[in-house]
């Protein structure tokens, strides 16, 4: 299929169905879809797609599932009417989907490196895809870490899914949290303290990172101080997508459309424009 072919197929709305729903914090659920007549959905890790909530509008979600045998699977934070009105879906509950849409994570420039991972909050959620392919496909990549940042336990996204990566003896994984009671035992700070711990080879490393934006700037600076390269530093960026394919305007950061042209850019590219106020 050509480029122009697949983005006008996926610019044609289909229906799916809700098939679970799970709580994952206070403000996040996981939706997982059953595309109609059982149709498989094609994705590259860091994609998203526009799901529409009948009656209420269309909003622009990263798949947080697997894209070599999993379902079509999205993490939600309920923030405006369309987010609340997606997480209120149950169990057989139609919704649509349009997609895939934007340029998604490395993994091939990753190959034969080492990654490492750094998510903050939700930022988890468009991560996951990359590293499920980086588990699935262990040998072709190095040295894999994982570094999460949430504000307080209750926030960790897909706990339980941490906790049996923590337990793997291919994958290094911290967890850090800004705020804690007495009952928490792990880290309390940003995420930024995690890299100060890390051994990197700066020749062989590549980075992943999604979180919030000054989240973002802050770790590109601390993984610069430890040797990376600008351009073996990539962030995926969150703006107000509307229409997913450059046209209307809304999520454009200087000349550049995050729908279209990102959502997942080298820090190189992005490093001039985060700079400036209100952009």
């Amino acid at each position: 299929m050509s480029e122009m072919a697949a983005r006008t197929q996926a610019m044609i709305p289909r229906i799916a169905h809700v098939r679970r729903r799970r709580h994952d914090s206070p403000d996040a659920w996981t939706l997982e879809l059953e595309m109609a007549h059982g149709e498989r959905f094609h994705y590259a890790p860091g994609q998203f797609n526009m799901l529409t909530a009948f009656g209420v509008g269309e909003a622009a979600i990263s798949v947080s599932g697997d894209p070599a045998t999993g379902p079509l699977i999205h993490t939600i934070r309920a923030v405006g009417p369309v987010s609340r009105a997606l997480t209120k879906l149950g169990p057989g509950d139609p919704i649509g989907v349009r997609g895939p849409f934007g340029v998604g994570w490395p993994m091939t420039q990753a190959e034969g490196k080492d990654v490492i991972v750094v998510a903050g909050g939700l930022g988890l959620a468009p991560l996951r895809p990359a590293l499920y392919r980086l588990l699935g496909e262990r040998a072709r990549y190095g040295k894999v870490t994982l570094l999460f940042g949430a504000r307080r336990p209750e926030d960790i996204l897909f706990r339980h899914e941490v906790e049996s990566w923590r337990g793997r003896f291919d994958i290094d994984v911290d967890v850090t949290v800004d705020h804690a009671g007495a009952e928490w035992r792990g880290h309390v700070g940003v995420v930024t303290t995690l890299i100060s711990r890390l051994d990197i080879d700066p020749g062989k490393s590549i980075a992943m990172v999604c979180g919030p934006e000054v989240m973002m700037r802050f770790v590109a600076m601390s993984l610069i101080d430890k040797g990376l390269s600008e351009d073996a530093i990539y962030l995926s960026m969150e703006r107000n997508m509307k229409c997913a394919i450059g046209h209307c305007g809304h999520c454009q950061l200087g000349p550049t459309f995050i729908c279209r042209d990102g959502p997942v850019f080298t820090y190189r590219r992005l490093k001039p424009l985060m700079t400036i106020k209100e952009l």
